[in-house]
């Protein structure tokens, strides 16, 4: 195990690190100007007091390491094999670390490590201290976390806890008798009586789990239900209980004591319930009415006080069910519950339900990200992201990958508005290389608990058909972001040596590999680099403000990042046709400073451009 001393700041380093910290904010305002555009002596701002208590203030943010990162998600069981069974390990992502810190990116987020049955590919934990076998042992993971650390980099870790795997000792013990004293760390109800039900019991309300079916399953152990809300393999905790609470800060200090620098919390919002467990009623929004349960924001309170405030980290909330006015509440520096949250109105946008979305439409788009602007204040932050683990290959929903050339232009486009939209930046794992959906055939070979329960619920009932489940689930399911990583052309694209993998290869890895990419100065990848490093450069990309300048534009987006004297153009043309755009309010396009192709098609300061196909450009006026 790592000395975790020499890794992580603990809480009786505080008095030390703070003085540092106030010394090399000190430097880092000097540096870019800060007093021109920030820190009022005013006492009655809220900027003068964070600025009083040694908080640097720019463009009335206060100052954070996790504000001005890019974080690369990495799905460990798909990114790179060392031993030859075919599934992603904690040593293979340690072999790739150059990599990674070569693009540029500041954390790594590594989805659920922890020892797990698997029913949801590791989203069901059977032991909060322990690694997952296939990924290897608790010293791997002690070696990777040191590499990471000596490469300038930091690490967060997925933390689970609105729900364990049933194979959990918790919930082992829990289902044994109604006495037990593990019995409340679940929810458990008894049935409503049908001698017609198969146990003589209907469950104890009408919620539906999100893997279809009930959220209640019977246990004839105990002949009472529990709650999942997920599978049936993922009972949900019962954070009521304040053992439960004080099991979960703890195992939070366990990983932050070894050195980890924060969490993504997995459905966090969900983890208080409405009191009594009502049916839903007609039309009501299940999601919503979960994740505003009526203790939420106590217990994240709670959580704040008694584990993340201790410690120099970050948290960034899945925000399931929560609106963006309902943000604040969770992200307001005021409120002292989380850094971050992910708000996914951007990338479920066209959703129609289940898999079907209708095509982008870029003013509503648009809408979405000037309402983040308007809606949110300065003690919130934002996060931009376009991909994870539960969606598919952004170029293949968003882009165009009729060709090589578009693909590639499609890329670039997307990641440059990412990297220079508000809020901590997210990559996913091949995001930098524009990775592609999957070419799916058949049923038998997704993996993804919600395609395979859809098949045996809405195929069986005749609510869809074989091929409507296999067109949607190829479009937009969770599959296609977990196929390996594509290294090489090499045998399996280089991720494993096995003759099997636990995803299908996509087969295009011979044309989209990172051996490839790394050696091509015109690549995704460099492009990627070359964008993380322009942010980098000038803290208007981070602590800027934000304008669109033609919101109802249905092919290009355009808007403005500027911090005091320093602005900058973005414009992006979303289009696969070329468009001549003239610029609105006798703006001029001055110093060209990064683009995805090769050269500009127009002179400096011109008024009007020339944009070609999926053309991005990013000018400083």
């Amino acid at each position: 195990m790592a000395d975790s001393s020499k890794c992580h700041p603990r809480p009786y380093h505080t008095a030390v690190l703070t003085l540092i910290k106030l010394a090399l904010s000190a430097a880092f305002a000097a540096a870019i100007g800060v007093s021109s555009y920030a820190q009022s002596l005013e006492p009655a701002t809220a900027d003068a007091r964070r600025a009083s208590q040694g908080v640097t203030v720019i463009n009335g943010y206060s100052q954070r390491w996790w504000k001005e990162a890019v974080v690369y998600q990495i799905y460990p069981r798909s990114f790179q094999d060392s031993n030859g069974d075919g599934i992603g390990d904690l040593n293979g992502i340690t072999s790739r670390l150059d990599y990674l810190k070569n693009l540029g990116v500041d954390v790594i987020w590594l989805s659920p490590h922890f020892d797990s049955p698997n029913a949801d590919n590791g989203y069901d934990i059977r032991d909060y201290r322990k690694v997952m076998t296939e990924f290897g042992t608790m010293g791997d993971f002690d070696r990777m976390l040191a590499g990471i650390k000596k490469r300038h980099m930091r690490l967060i870790i997925d933390l689970v806890v609105n729900h364990t795997s049933d194979e959990h000792k918790w919930f082992e013990e829990s289902r044994k008798s109604r006495t037990n004293p593990y019995r409340d760390y679940y929810i458990w109800r008894d049935g409503k009586p049908n001698p017609n039900a198969p146990n003589g019991f209907d469950p104890p309300n009408n919620y539906t789990s999100f893997f279809s079916g009930s959220a209640w399953q019977w246990d004839e152990i105990t002949r009472q239900f529990y709650l999942h809300l997920f599978a049936v393999k993922q009972p949900d905790l019962n954070w009521e209980n304040p053992k439960v609470r004080q099991e979960v800060y703890s195992l939070m200090r366990f990983w932050l004591d070894k050195g980890v620098d924060g969490f993504r919390m997995d459905v966090i919002p969900l983890i208080s319930k409405t009191p009594g467990l009502p049916d839903l009623t007609p039309g009501q929004d299940a999601v919503k009415l979960w994740a505003n349960g009526p203790r939420r924001d106590e217990f994240l309170q709670e959580m704040n006080r008694e584990v993340l405030s201790n410690y120099d980290d970050m948290s960034v909330g899945e925000a399931i069910g929560i609106d963006l006015a309902g943000t604040h509440n969770l992200v307001g520096e005021d409120r002292h519950e989380l850094s971050q949250i992910f708000n996914f109105d951007a990338t479920r946008i066209g959703s129609m339900g289940g898999y079907n979305y209708r095509p982008l439409h870029l003013p509503e788009l648009k809408a979405i990200y000037t309402a983040h602007a308007t809606i949110l204040g300065k003690q919130d932050w934002d996060t931009s992201f376009l991909g994870n683990h539960d969606m598919s290959r952004v170029v293949s929903r968003w882009g165009d990958t009729s060709t090589p050339e578009s693909r590639a232009m499609s890329a670039k486009l997307l990641q440059t508005m990412v990297l220079t939209l508000r809020g901590t930046a997210y990559l996913y794992q091949g995001d930098e290389l524009g990775m592609t959906n999957y070419p799916w055939t058949k049923i038998s070979e997704f993996n993804d608990i919600e395609v395979q329960n859809r098949f045996k619920t809405e195929v069986a009932q005749g609510k869809l058909t074989e091929q409507q489940l296999i067109s949607g689930a190829a479009a937009y399911g969770r599959d296609n972001a977990r196929t390996p990583m594509q290294w090489d052309t090499t045998k399996n694209a280089g991720f494993s040596t096995g003759n099997n993998t636990w995803e299908p290869v996509n087969p295009n890895y011979l044309q989209i590999n990172a051996a490839d990419q790394v050696k091509d100065p015109d690549s995704i990848y460099h492009y990627t680099q070359k964008l993380i490093a322009l942010r980098r450069s000038d803290p208007a990309f981070i602590y800027g403000d934000y304008q669109d300048l033609d919101p109802t534009h249905e092919q290009v987006f355009l808007y403005t990042r500027s911090l005091g004297a320093s602005s900058y153009l973005v414009i992006l043309n979303f289009s696969s046709q070329p468009i001549d755009y003239t610029l609105p309010q006798g703006i001029q396009a001055k110093n060209l400073k990064l683009g995805n192709y090769r050269d500009s098609s127009d002179p400096a300061s011109a008024t009007t451009l020339h944009l070609r196909p999926r053309e991005a450009r990013i000018y400083k006026n």
